[in-house]
């Protein structure tokens, strides 16, 4: 699995590096111009370091960024925040009490004057005590003052997903949730490269942002991150493997797994398309679409339960934009309506072997 990961990642590096327009968030940012100058700067590590480098990154080309959270000034339980608090001071980087609706609320206080708030939630199974001040403030800051203020500089970072050994305290992946709230945007990254980029595009983005880090692949992704400050687009999903027969859509930690059924669908003659969605909300219809007019098949996995999960989101849009041009219906392998088992795991979760037997099913329809 960690030489799979590290293969797929390395491949993946190269799409990014094209030249293009920064949206509104990216204004006079940095970004990657040329697949030469990745080479010449790019340095390997896991996904651990450079959500790390983003944030390190963050603080040092923006005195209004605060960094705070349960633990962070020691490292926090993932050592994401390695190192900051001795660089950037208590003043920028420090401890929070072990309350989510403090910590989003004093967030969302902190971006309202002006400042660059990133709030981390140590595990997103924890995110719930904040929900109102997500969904009823966060969301709305903007809305309800007619555009006069808003929390605009709040980025919500929280890993999720399954770890191997979390249980259904430590394991969720709660995406959906937010997916249903206009005002906020949800970001996920699915590999080193991809979630430097993106957190420093919601950090400076003009929007509320909840920032989900698959804590799966901390130490388990590695791949070349380039070493200098730049930024990806938010809300531009990224067609990473080119096939014909069928469209797969997934995000985070799922991608890896949905490659490697790609890649033993090809045995068999069948040929996939990958998408990486990376942006839930808003999500890149149009690409997606286009994808499946030309295969006539899709197929989603997440780690979520089945039933609310934002697949069907996704499934429900493709049906109306792409009915007549659907070969077969549309496939969810997801986890389970069930609460995250413990030694039960490998059972709710949506495995390689599962998706590849979805993709024939579907193909053979």
């Amino acid at each position: 699995m960690a030489s799979c990961l590290r293969r797929y990642g390395r491949r993946l590096s190269v799409s990014i590096c094209e030249k293009r327009e920064l949206s509104t968030a990216c204004e006079g940012q940095i970004i990657l111009q040329q697949h030469q100058q990745l080479q010449q700067t790019a340095k390997s590590m896991n996904l651990c370091s450079a959500i790390n480098q983003a944030l390190h990154l963050a603080l040092e080309t923006d005195p209004r960024s605060y960094v705070f959270g349960e633990d962070v000034s020691f490292g926090g339980v993932f050592r994401c925040t390695t190192g900051l608090t001795e660089r950037f001071g208590k003043n920028r980087v420090f401890n929070t009490p072990l309350c989510e609706q403090g910590i989003v609320g004093f967030g969302i206080g902190l971006a309202a004057m002006g400042n660059r708030a990133i709030a981390e939630i140590q595990f997103a199974d924890y995110i719930y005590p904040a929900f109102d001040q997500i969904v009823n403030e966060a969301a709305k800051f903007r809305y309800r003052s007619g555009n006069q203020y808003d929390c605009g500089g709040l980025t919500i970072r929280a890993p999720y997903g399954a770890v191997g050994h979390g249980g259904h305290y430590h394991s969720q992946s709660p995406e959906a949730f937010f997916c249903h709230v206009p005002g906020i945007k949800v970001v996920i990254p699915r590999s080193p490269l991809q979630a430097k980029g993106l957190l420093l595009s919601c950090i400076r983005d003009p929007n509320p942002v909840v920032f989900f880090e698959p804590k799966w692949l901390y130490r388990l992704a590695v791949e070349e991150v380039p070493e200098h400050d730049y930024m990806l687009p938010l809300s531009e999903a990224e067609v990473i493997r080119e096939g014909s027969d069928i469209t797969l859509v997934g995000w985070g930690a799922q991608l890896s797994v949905m490659e490697q059924a790609c890649t033993d669908a090809e045995k068999d003659g069948i040929s996939c398309e990958l998408i990486d969605l990376k942006t839930l909300i808003p999500w890149d219809r149009e690409t997606v679409e286009a994808s499946v007019r030309k295969t006539g098949r899709l197929l989603i996995s997440h780690e979520a339960p089945v039933t609310g999960g934002f697949g069907a989101e996704i499934s429900a849009s493709i049906v109306e934009r792409c009915f007549l041009r659907l070969e077969a219906p549309i496939a969810r392998v997801c986890g389970l309506d069930t609460p995250f088992p413990l030694v039960f795991e490998p059972f709710y979760m949506p495995t390689k072997n599962k998706i590849l037997d979805a993709i024939k099913s579907t193909v053979n329809y």
